[in-house]
């Protein structure tokens, strides 16, 4: 069975010298609760329950999935009680407000959290991680009725919720959508359709599930802007808030896949079910992307756990797999060949795997302050600020983490060689988990447009000058440094290339459309090459700060300079192809007709 061990010291470094969380936290509104020793103590004991009380169901619950029996979904074996120790320990409401039943402590406090989560037990981490999206949605959007209905059980856990977006027919684009709404006598909503692909729709975790189900209205306007969101419980809750009646709602299959086999991935059929319109009539979208720029987010997060998770455990199999000497000769002479972390591309793969999970950390971490700034800042320019960042860095966060995400955990499997082939180990899990990641929540295709179409064509660039500026005050602070020139240099290059080649799109998108989409995938993976370059720029200064003042972790801040060359001169060098590929323009994409698919076969 995998192992894991929360990076907790990596963490720290990141927190609190990279970031200065501990000022951050201060500055926040009721911030004062988050002091380092809380902090810590929040991390370490996150950290054992996910090793001791999660880790264990990993394997077992992938293995024996989740079943429909009579009508009611169960979870793996184990689940429930996790989830049990999880709701009596307060951890789904550690970041939610008092008043609703949390503990008010910062989002980025939980988003570190739920790294170590998605390291041990993707599956079970899904079940509280889309009450998140819901509970933020109905405290957004929801009337003072529905939040006290719905809001607190959801932030202490007893229930939990989902998202109900997709339909046999339509997925991204919502605006197909057949689900109904029908106005009944009382003002509640009939709501009749069939949704798929719904995580967590159905379990045997909590006493409720809060269903947030888009459907259209009678009178609603074609597409996306006849859009409505209901409030659909399993059970309709009583005059006291218990649950009671079962409401029209049953799972109708699950469905059978490639990975989060403990997750009960539902097709869910609404059958005159009882609901309640969130939000006003025919806005619906706006309310589900709160849930969706939350979860979002969270899915960059699975893709940094899974790297995580895998390189650790491929590394523990490189120290101790013996194959072949080194080519420099022996380094272990006692032993009859030497184990395999000795050799050049096994060195590479798990760099590029420790790379992207320090480099994604910081990332998220990066973002995570720019939520707890959204959600909490009394600074109006400040939080404006936050906000543009964050609508700019969240689709990085989702496609990029997740694209090497896969990666990592395909590394993982290769390190292993055959035995990474074979289940026991658990190294295809990962891989099969990790698959997911760039799928759901909108595909990477979809985020690159939302990233270049949306968040930058659409502020004529302005959202990304927001970044972009940031990166080149750093790169002129420190371009007299000379123990970080091998990093500021190429990275003052990269950024003044980023706003030429978005230019140079913006151009071409004048005259064809086209030209977005053929440029978008790219753009968003340069960008996220990019953006990790800056952090581990920032994070190499840090760490030489650290040892020029004698630092007794001398190992550790040695460690990071040389995973920031790494990243710069192995990993960089990719945005060279992804600069091609943008500027090869949509010509080469378009020449084909359809039929010119087909040649050489008949379909």
């Amino acid at each position: 069975m995998p192992d894991y061990q929360a990076p907790l010291r990596d963490l720290r470094f990141v927190m609190d010298e990279m970031f200065d969380y501990p000022a951050h936290y201060a500055r926040l509104p009721g911030g004062e609760e988050a002091s380092p020793d809380i902090v810590a103590a929040i991390l370490e004991e996150g950290a054992r329950f996910s090793r001791e009380v999660l880790l264990p169901l990993n394997q077992s619950g992938d293995q024996e999935g989740c079943t429909l029996e009579n009508g009611e979904v169960k979870a793996p074996k184990g689940f429930k009680e996790a989830y049990q120790q999880y709701v009596e320990g307060g951890w789904p409401g550690l970041a939610a407000d008092p008043e609703q039943g949390g503990q008010g402590l910062p989002h980025s406090l939980a988003m570190a959290l739920n790294e170590m989560v998605c390291s041990t037990n993707l599956a079970w981490g899904m079940y509280p991680g889309l009450s998140h999206g819901a509970a933020d949605a109905l405290r957004h959007h929801g009337t003072e009725e529905q939040k006290a209905t719905y809001l607190t059980k959801l932030v202490e856990g007893v229930w939990t919720g989902t998202m109900c977006l997709t339909e046999p027919h339509c997925g991204t684009d919502l605006g197909l959508i057949k689900t109904r709404a029908v106005p009944t006598a009382d003002g509640a909503y009939e709501i009749t359709g069939t949704k798929i692909f719904i995580s967590a729709g159905d379990h045997d975790l909590a006493e409720n599930i809060v269903h947030l189900v888009l459907a259209k209205l009678p009178d609603a306007p074609e597409g996306s802007k006849g859009i409505s969101l209901f409030v659909v419980p399993k059970y309709l809750p009583d005059s006291e808030g218990n649950p009671g009646e079962r409401n029209g709602v049953t799972c109708g299959s699950l469905e059978h896949k490639m990975g989060i086999h403990g997750n009960a991935t539902c097709v869910m059929n609404f059958d005159t079910s009882r609901g309640f319109l969130v939000g006003a009539p025919n806005k619906g979208l706006a309310c589900m992307f709160t849930m969706m720029n939350a979860a979002r987010i969270g899915v960059g997060i699975q893709g940094l756990g899974l790297t995580e998770a895998s390189f650790q455990n491929a590394l523990a199999y490189a120290r101790d797999r013996l194959q072949m000497r080194a080519l420099s000769g022996p380094k272990a002479p006692e032993k009859p060949a030497d184990p395999i972390i000795v050799h050049p591309d096994v060195r590479r793969m798990l760099l590029t795997q420790k790379a992207f999970a320090e480099g994604g950390r910081m990332l998220v971490l990066y973002t995570a302050q720019m939520v707890d700034i959204v959600e909490s800042s009394d600074d109006d320019a400040e939080r404006e600020q936050a906000e543009v960042l964050l609508g700019l860095l969240t689709p990085i966060v989702k496609a990029f983490l997740t694209e090497v995400g896969f990666e990592a955990t395909n590394e993982g499997v290769q390190i292993f060689g055959g035995h990474g082939f074979i289940q026991e180990w658990g190294m295809e899990q990962l891989v099969r988990d990790s698959r997911i990641t760039r799928l759901y929540e909108g595909t990477t295709g979809i985020q690159a447009l939302d990233l270049l179409g949306r968040k930058v064509l659409m502020s004529q660039g302005e959202s990304l000058k927001v970044f972009t500026k940031e990166i080149h005050k750093f790169c002129k602070a420190e371009a007299g440094n000379a123990e970080l020139a091998e990093f500021v240099g190429p990275l003052a290059k990269l950024n003044a290339e980023w706003g030429e080649l978005t230019m140079g799109v913006g151009m071409k998108a004048m005259n064809d459309r086209e030209e977005v989409g053929a440029a978008s995938v790219d753009y968003l993976m340069y960008s996220g090459y990019v953006t990790l370059a800056y952090l581990f720029a920032r994070a190499a200064k840090q760490a030489q700060a650290a040892l020029a003042a004698g630092s007794d972790d001398t190992a550790f801040y040695e460690t990071k300079v040389k995973t920031a060359r790494f990243y710069f001169q192995r990993l960089l060098p990719r945005t060279r192809t992804h600069v091609q590929c943008i500027q090869a323009g949509a010509e080469s994409l378009m020449a084909l007709s359809e039929v010119d698919f087909g040649r050489g076969f008949e379909i």
